[in-house]
């Protein structure tokens, strides 16, 4: 059996690098996108997932609390009890803002004293990062001028303190490069995956292959092996690349990865092996292929906030094994975090892609039997 896996991976690879137009796919387009969404995106936010940590619980902060909500691009999800909980939160990703308003703040501003709020960014996404400090800001020191403008006295003064973590100087090139490993990744394999099986009946050796003692699970793992080993290796060349020349840091596990990684590519080669099924033709299977790579993308949370999609759409991004694998790579170059922290969207991951997997082999036996 390993024997025949063997014979049929290295006839795979060897297909592959005698075209010249796939080596150009496995190896100039990851580069290109990597150029591409490292100088040149950008995005707006709204509806910031927002922790207030209210230290002074008076009917001042309160009010303050609601013109953050009032505001539209502030929602106020969570209230935690201590530092550590923030720490927390903002470490799952369950927040992308926390402000923090200290004792004595109604106090202060009843006595025209300057007084301070300290707003805590998620700086993993500089752009949303800045946008989230510069609206907070604003809100903040609106209040302050308002405060008791009726009376003709000193008004009152708040300060500031804005501190952005895991990305200090907000640069969104951190935040966008590592996202592109998880998108070349998908479209790669998704590529050639999906034309493995198509290719085999345009040429006519499809009927070739299903008269050896190839069996249909030797078949399929024959397929897919040498694309995940490529997925692997475009996952090393980006990385590389960000490293290096994008000077993007990695401050979590490296370890991490590659178990990552190759949960990422149950579903991604899953997902590819039941398109091949169901196309009859190479330019079927490229349509159907960019018809799933192109809203996987747009939906995953690269480019927009799910945040601010409807909540059926925030619903149908569970499915999208590219949302889990976004938050995994970005945590792991940005943040620092580990399985201890990744798991819930490691397992949301592993989950998916054994589902995908098993109905994409089931077909795969049907449609070849």
């Amino acid at each position: 059996m390993f024997e025949r896996i063997k014979q049929m991976v290295i006839k795979e690879f060897i297909q592959v690098f005698r075209d010249k137009r796939m080596k150009a796919i496995v190896f100039i387009t990851p580069i290109m996108q990597l150029m591409l969404f490292g100088y040149a995106v950008t995005t707006d936010v709204n509806n910031i997932t927002t922790a207030v940590y209210d230290l002074d619980k008076s009917y001042e902060s309160r009010e303050l609390v609601r013109r953050l909500e009032s505001s539209g691009y502030f929602n106020v999800a969570f209230f935690p009890e201590s530092p550590q909980e923030i720490q927390t939160l903002v470490d799952k990703g369950k927040v992308l803002c926390a402000i923090q308003i200290n004792r004595g703040f109604s106090t202060d501003l009843k006595r025209k004293i300057p007084t301070e709020i300290q707003i805590i960014v998620d700086g993993t996404d500089s752009n949303t990062a800045t946008i989230a400090m510069d609206y907070a800001s604003r809100i903040v020191v609106k209040y302050a001028k308002e405060f008791g403008a009726d009376q003709p006295v000193k008004r009152a003064q708040i300060q500031v303190n804005t501190r952005a973590w895991y990305n200090p100087d907000l640069r969104s090139r951190n935040y966008n490069v590592p996202g592109v490993i998880a998108i070349v990744i998908m479209l790669i394999c998704l590529l050639l995956t999906s034309m493995a099986v198509v290719r085999e009946r345009e040429i006519g050796t499809m009927e070739q292959l299903m008269v050896t003692p190839l069996r249909p699970i030797e078949l399929m793992l024959g397929k897919t092996i040498p694309f995940a080993i490529i997925g692997f290796f475009d996952v090393l060349l980006v990385t590389l690349v960000a490293v290096f020349w994008f000077d993007i840091p990695i401050k979590g596990p490296l370890q991490v990865m590659p178990l990552a990684t190759a949960i990422y590519l149950l579903s991604v080669l899953g997902i590819g092996l039941f398109i091949s099924t169901i196309s009859r033709t190479q330019q079927q299977a490229l349509m159907a292929t960019f018809l799933f790579y192109i809203p996987a993308v747009l939906l995953s949370g690269f480019m927009f906030p799910i945040e601010n999609m409807p909540t059926a759409i925030q619903y149908g991004t569970y499915i999208n094994p590219l949302r889990y694998f976004l938050v995994i790579i970005r945590g792991i170059f940005l943040k620092g975090n580990g399985i201890a922290i990744l798991w819930p969207q490691m397992l949301s991951l592993f989950v998916l892609g054994i589902t995908v997997l098993t109905i994409s082999s089931l077909r795969f036996k049907k449609r070849i039997g």
